[in-house]
């Protein structure tokens, strides 16, 4: 196997087919998991801290390790700042676990690979770039190949019209196919699903290759007995590992309003706070430096302005209750509750598949059946759309079966 990259985005790829099987590279491996052992502390606390009111509680924890102005114990806040961080962290974890489970059963899927002369049983993640794999009936595409042989071609949520005319004499003799000595010169990895652009040099010959010539990872072969591929591009070169991008720390609608609700609190606690410290100041002038029955300095303040900079920052800490620190952790509580009335949904179960419902994470919960536009098309081929209304609100009417109100089409 012979395969080159350059660091230009105009660079080439070159494919030539590999002729022993190795192990050491797991090039089609993927990992859609964001954490590990060593950096989820870190990151989960990274991406906690994003939430304002988190970092508020943070900020007060600082302000109690402060003697002139913490009217109350650092452990106060401690307690339920930990409490929060723990719950969604397990919850982060749980998801990020069942991520790395579903990595695991899709990279020891296994695949039939030509190996001197012969086909053997592979995992997913031990095929590599220069293979000649066998896809069957109802089988998922592992990667990215150039269809070099195909009995009959027809291929589900992606098409793929003919096969390489040069290797069609080739038939299902694996010893012929075994001794094919093409390179591909092809395009580098992107994410464009509907442009491929390439050449085979065989027999000293060059052909051109194109999007109907190739099948993607993430399709399903459908009444097509078997086929025959070169591996171009795996694991997170392929076009579908391209358009799913890093995983991310994503934010809904309701995290980005709770935010904004958790500033307009804050911005109401700074004004009692400035009117309490303008009052005390006010006091320290007409009563004197020196009477400090409430916080307890080691020495008098010089004057009344800096007395009242202190109380300030001590009745932030005194009025901390008013910014809800369980508000996050009691949404995460639902969501993670929401997440089991999906999986447990038997209005979606589809049993011809035998496929119920699940809830790939617990964050985005919210954010399902937030449509705005439907485009729908009748593009004339073979294709069934089973599309049931049940229920739906718009503008703050109910519409469905459930509702009494006269449904609107």
């Amino acid at each position: 196997m012979s395969l080159k990259h350059k660091s230009d985005a105009s660079a080439g790829h070159t494919v030539k087919k590999r002729k022993t099987i190795t192990i050491e590279n797991k090039t089609n491996a993927i990992k859609t998991s964001k954490y590990n052992i060593i950096t989820f502390l870190p990151l989960n606390l990274f991406e906690q801290f994003q939430r304002i009111a988190n970092a508020y509680f943070l900020f007060l924890l600082i302000l109690q390790l402060i003697p002139e102005i913490s009217s109350l114990a650092w452990y106060t806040t401690v307690g339920p700042l930990v409490l929060v961080l723990s719950v969604t962290a397990a919850k982060d974890a749980i998801d990020d676990i069942n991520r790395s489970k579903t990595d695991k059963q899709v990279n020891n899927r296994k695949v039939k690979v030509l190996v001197n002369g012969k086909l053997e049983s592979e995992k997913w993640m031990n095929v590599q770039v220069g293979d000649i794999i066998k896809l069957e009936n109802n089988q998922f595409v592992t990667v990215n190949v150039s269809v070099l042989l195909v009995d009959f071609p027809f291929i589900f949520t992606y098409k793929s019209d003919q096969a390489l005319s040069i290797t069609g004499d080739m038939g299902d003799d694996i010893s012929k196919l075994s001794s094919f000595n093409g390179e591909i010169q092809c395009e580098p990895p992107n994410n464009r699903l509907d442009k491929f652009t390439g050449t085979l040099v065989f027999k000293e010959q060059k052909y051109s290759l194109d999007n109907e010539k190739i099948l993607l990872r993430g399709c399903t072969l459908r009444n097509t007995e078997w086929c025959y591929g070169l591996v171009i591009f795996a694991g997170p070169e392929t076009k579908l590992m391209q358009n799913s991008g890093k995983t991310s720390f994503k934010r809904t609608n309701i995290d980005r309003l709770m935010n904004v609700l958790v500033l307009w609190i804050f911005g109401f606690l700074a004004f009692m706070c400035v009117i309490l410290a303008i009052g005390n100041g006010i006091w320290e002038y007409q009563q004197g430096f020196f009477f400090q029955v409430f916080l307890p300095w080691p020495t008098s303040i010089p004057n009344a302005s800096f007395s009242a900079f202190l109380t300030f920052w001590s009745y932030v800490i005194i009025l901390n209750t008013v910014v809800p620190i369980s508000l996050y952790v009691s949404v995460e509580i639902i969501r993670l509750g929401n997440s089991f009335y999906i999986d447990w949904d038997r209005k979606m179960y589809y049993p011809r598949c035998d496929m119920p419902a699940q809830a790939r994470t617990t964050t985005l919960n919210e954010e399902l059946g937030q449509i705005k536009y439907i485009f729908s098309d009748k593009t004339g081929t073979l294709t069934q759309n089973i599309m049931m209304f049940n229920k739906c609100s718009i503008n703050g009417k109910s519409y469905g079966k459930c509702s009494s109100r006269k449904i609107i089409i």
